[in-house]
């Protein structure tokens, strides 16, 4: 007897055992997808991870179903990584699956209802709703749950299902169904016997009575000979002014042939591409410098700031890599990057890019992992954002990760709770190909490991062309409301700025990181604020929509302007967000054309990309945005960047707050000036005198790692110790706090030290369900492996506890 292990998509910490017969089990590989019955009746898609003759001792095994793949989908390399993911975040590799496959790969079962026909049914009285089943099941043969529901007009039709059961006058079935479809395009040609000229001319003259006929076949001939081969259907009827039934009338008469092929969803590049540019001299030294470090180490750091040309760098170390016929993955944070860069590097690669990222489509994705793993010429350089690292690449040679500080790289919720950079570097290590981290602000784990020599370190510390860095400066919103020199939420500094920069026709960035009109209505007889009925958190105010909207849940109500408390007519807004500054500027610069850019403006497929160009394009002359305009876009004509308000950033309950507020203004400065002429940034705060707001006016990032570093090591936090957070979900609190209590003092008599918690977050509530934190702090040198073990077993004896059974815990290690 042969046997598989199977990994299926569910949260599960074990691989499940299935039967193979001997032809079976020589065709199967790890990486091959089978369908597997599960459970009663449910069949899943899983992915094979060994083949063997151990039967298992505690079960007996079930066949599977199906193979459904002729070759592997999955490489041994993607089953490595697969395993280190759910290792080292404490995860099963079932959620990495699930997380790893495009949807359309993960085939599950589909209940379908049948009559029952084997048996002699029981007579019983049937409702009315039942007997409309079964009429529609005399016409239709079989009918699937939703088929159910919209002929019964309700929701819950399990009940009627299972009385049919019951009466052995229904049978369930599961079946899978295959989501992806391959997008099929018709192409045309002239039948062989017509194709030539002579018989063509003579068919042409017997047409005088069917002009729209002949209208057809000269524009067919016409494009055929142009392209040299066959027509697509719709560039031929959009040349036509007749309509299909001519075309239709000749594909009938034999005298046009119609063909459907299977085409990439993927456009094409269509304009040639270019050779890339020459670098400076301080970018060739980089390149240089980058090339000496990946002789002797396998990871970089490449510390180049705002407008150095890093990207240049990047290109030709792609070049090199495509030109020896390795496979490129180049990582961002953000979707909205790479919209811009996408273009840029089609530029110089053209077809041989390939795009993958949660805004394509399933049929996309799929299309794209299939050329990856086929090594297709046209993903030879792959873009994306963070879940690019599961892709089934088969020649990797080098991965670049773009902008590697930011924080989007790590994936908060649902598991696998993972960092993009860091198993990026691990997939590096598997794939045995180098890794570039590229920043002008780099984290300080990634400095740290850089500047220990654990890493290679690059610095590139001039901008592209000597220009300067941006002159930046601050200005203090305390002495300016004193001396009342303020517009709303501009200062006059600001807007005096706003309107020489405009005047000079360059275009103006401001930057507030909280979208929305304001995020609160306060009364002002009572003092109340509408609040989230599922979460502890106000409602945020978005004025263009007129609603009160909660940015955790996604709960809406229409604003109302009576108080919910008190009933007075006082509600006014406090504090301001995306919304709120882009209207107060029309109204202080009515010719001024303002755009905003945050999650509200951006959530269709294309918006970023139609942002982006209508500003690149010179159609917007300000840009209010969000954290989203600091991430690596590059923006020609802008000579200002305004900081409404930095101190918000810093007031932050997080060990990095001060960190991250370095990264984030100083990116968002990085914007302006990027050309010839030097930029310039205005940053408003109420506390300028701030030690990170005077580093980022000085751009001293040394002297910010220096301060930051001294920090970490007195407190005890990364990259000196790892964390592992505990969170802990329940709808009654009292329940939520017993649970996470237990499980500190489990930790406590098992670690020692480095347990803190149980703690309330700062929103303590979220979707009806009350939350507290249990932090562990794990010493760098102790061995990670037996600390995650002792947590594994503590997981579980907690989850065994009875009174816990509905408590819900996330594990999440590294939670930045």
């Amino acid at each position: 007897m042969y046997f598989i292990d199977v990994i299926l998509p569910i949260p599960i910490k074990q691989a499940f055992t299935y039967a193979v017969n001997v032809h079976e089990a020589h065709f199967l590989k790890p990486g091959h997808r089978v369908a597997v019955p599960f459970g009663k009746s449910k069949i899943y898609t899983g992915i094979v991870y060994r083949v063997h003759q151990t039967p298992p001792q505690m079960y007996e095994t079930k066949e599977i179903d199906q193979i459904l793949d002729e070759h592997p989908l999955v490489t041994q390399t993607q089953l490595r990584h697969w395993q280190w993911i759910a290792d080292y975040y404490l995860c099963s590799m079932g959620e990495v699956m699930r997380a790893a496959l495009p949807g359309a790969f993960l085939l599950e079962s589909e209940t379908i209802i049948r009559l029952q026909t084997e048996r002699p049914y029981t007579e019983a009285t049937l409702s009315t709703q039942e007997e409309l089943i079964l009429e529609a099941l005399e016409n239709r043969q079989q009918l699937h749950l939703n088929d159910v529901r919209n002929l019964l007009e309700k929701k819950q039709v399990l009940g009627v299902i299972q009385a049919l059961i019951d009466k052995n006058r229904v049978a369930l079935v599961e079946t899978l169904y295959e989501q992806y479809i391959p997008k099929m395009v018709s192409y045309l040609q002239l039948a062989p016997e017509y194709q030539e000229e002579a018989v063509l001319t003579a068919l042409l003259d017997e047409m005088q009575r069917a002009p729209k006929q002949k209208e057809v076949l000269m524009q067919l001939f016409m494009l055929s000979a142009r392209q040299s081969g066959a027509v697509k259907r719709q560039e031929l009827l959009s040349a036509l002014s007749g309509g299909v039934a001519p075309l239709k009338a000749l594909i009938d008469k034999g005298i046009v042939i119609q063909e459907k092929k299977q085409t990439d969803r993927k456009a094409l590049w269509e304009q040639e591409t270019a050779a890339s540019k020459g670098l400076s001299e301080a970018q060739q030294k980089a390149l240089d410098e980058i090339r000496t470090a990946f002789s002797s180490k396998s990871v970089c750091l490449f510390h180049g700031v705002t407008s150095s040309g890093k990207t240049e760098v990047y290109v030709k170390l792609i070049e090199e890599m495509l030109d020896a016929g390795k496979q490129v993955l180049y990582m961002l944070p953000e979707i909205a990057l790479t919209t811009q860069l996408i273009s840029r590097l089609q530029y110089y690669f053209g077809d041989r890019v390939g795009v993958y990222h949660s805004r394509y489509s399933v049929h996309e994705r799929v299309e794209v992992w299939n050329q990856v793993l086929r090594q297709d010429a046209k993903a030879q350089l792959v873009i994306g954002a963070r879940s690019t690292v599961f892709l089934p690449f088969q020649d990797l040679g080098l991965i670049i990760v773009d902008e590697e500080h930011e924080h989007s790289f790590k994936q908060y919720s649902p598991a696998p709770r993972y960092h993009g950079r860091d198993s990026a570097i691990v997939l590096g290590a598997l794939s045995e190909a180098k890794v570039l981290l590229g920043s002008a602000t780099p984290a300080l784990e990634s400095y740290h490991n850089a500047s220990t020599g654990k890493y290679g370190l690059v610095s590139l510390k001039e901008r592209f062309g000597k220009v300067l860095l941006p002159d930046t400066q601050l200005v203090d919103l305390r002495d300016k409301n004193r001396k009342k020199r303020m517009q709303g939420h501009f200062s006059d500094t600001l807007l005096e700025a706003i309107k020489e920069t405009l005047s000079e026709n360059k275009q103006v960035i401001l930057f507030k990181n909280r979208r929305g009109f304001a995020p609160i209505m306060e009364c002002m007889t009572c003092g109340s604020a509408p609040q989230c009925p599922n979460c502890d958190v106000s409602l945020t105010y978005h004025k263009a929509k007129g609603q009160l909207r909660c940015h955790y849940c996604g709960y809406a109500t229409p604003i109302t302007k009576q108080c919910g408390a008190c009933g007075s007519m006082t509600l006014d807004p406090k504090g301001f967000g995306t919304e709120q500054i882009q209207n107060e500027l029309q109204e202080l610069l009515p010719e001024a054309r303002i755009s905003r850019m945050d999650q509200d403006t951006t959530k269709g497929k294309h918006a970023h990309a139609k942002l982006i160009h209508a500003f690149e394009q010179g159609e917007i002359d300000v840009l209010v945005g969000t954290q989203m305009l600091a991430k690596g876009l590059d923006f020609r004509a802008v000579g200002l960047v305004g900081v409404m308000q930095a101190d918000t950033l810093l007031n932050f309950p997080d060990f990095r707050a001060h960190e991250r507020s370095f990264q984030l203004l100083s990116q968002v400065a990085g914007r302006a000036g990027r050309t010839k002429d030097r930029g310039k940034v205005l940053i408003q705060a109420y506390n300028p005198e701030h030690m990170i707001l005077q580093q980022v006016t000085t751009h001293d990032f040394d002297g910010m790692f220096k301060d930051e570093m001294e920090q970490r090591r007195h407190y005890g936090y990364p990259p000196f110790n790892r964390l592992i957070r505990f969170t802990f979900k329940h709808r009654n609190f009292e329940s939520m706090q017993n649970g996470a209590r237990w499980f500190a003092k489990a930790l406590e008599a098992q670690f020692n030290d480095g347990v803190l918690g149980p703690e309330i977050p700062p929103v303590g509530r979220i979707r009806n369900e009350y939350l507290s934190h249990v932090l562990l702090k794990v010493p760098i040198q102790a061995g990670i492996k037996a600390y995650k073990g002792k947590v594994g077993q503590l997981v579980r004896n907690f989850e065994a506890q009875k009174p816990f059974a509905r408590i819900k815990l996330i594990v999440d290690v590294d939670p930045y």
